[in-house]
């Protein structure tokens, strides 16, 4: 597949859509080895990864659930506190995507963040390309993340990048003219 082609193929494949086959950990490493490759202004690398895979994946649902159970007062919702338990069972890794502050905060945020956007772009082309499903979800509670994994006083969680082999995609996306959002000058 040409650039192109993968750019206009590439869609979310959520968790309900995978089918449950292993993904190998060769792929999950050409896939950081995408990441890896971003654009990164003064070279500050911010992406953090941290792979999810088997039991880990219970455990990160029902760290969600329970944590959702806990702070969500009178918005809490069992069809929520159930989808947030079994949505990481459901994937055949998750990568969680991190981004680690430069220290000496050399370049603005929003820079790192959006080094860490391409980042996962890179990972999403080459899943694309590799014909695995991809999503990436960024719930409300990745702010209690550093609960669950040893993130460093710099680091904060993004969101997660669920992976898992699929059957049937998601219908094509067929995005509004780019004459709508462009002026020329």
């Amino acid at each position: 597949m040409d650039i192109q082609h993968i750019i206009k193929e590439r869609r979310s494949i959520f968790p309900d859509q995978y089918n449950g086959k292993p993904i190998d950990k060769s792929i999950i490493e050409q896939l950081l080895n995408a990441a890896n490759c971003a654009p990164t202004h003064k070279l500050t690398e911010p992406w953090r990864f941290k792979v999810i895979q088997g039991e880990t994946l219970e455990k990160l649902g029902l760290f969600l659930a329970e944590t959702f159970k806990q702070t969500s007062g009178d918005k809490f919702s069992e069809f929520k506190y159930k989808k947030l338990k079994t949505n990481p069972t459901k994937a055949g890794a998750i990568i969680a995507i991190c981004m680690a502050r430069d220290p000496k905060e050399s370049i603005p945020e929003w820079e790192e963040i959006a080094a860490v956007a391409m980042a996962v772009q890179n990972m999403w082309l080459t899943a694309t390309a590799l014909k695995l499903g991809a999503y990436w979800s960024s719930p409300g509670l990745i702010t209690h993340m550093g609960n669950f994994f040893n993130l460093e006083s710099n680091e904060t969680c993004l969101g997660f990048f669920y992976l898992g082999h699929y059957d049937t995609p998601s219908p094509e996306r067929i995005p509004s003219p780019i004459e709508a959002k462009t002026e020329w000058l």
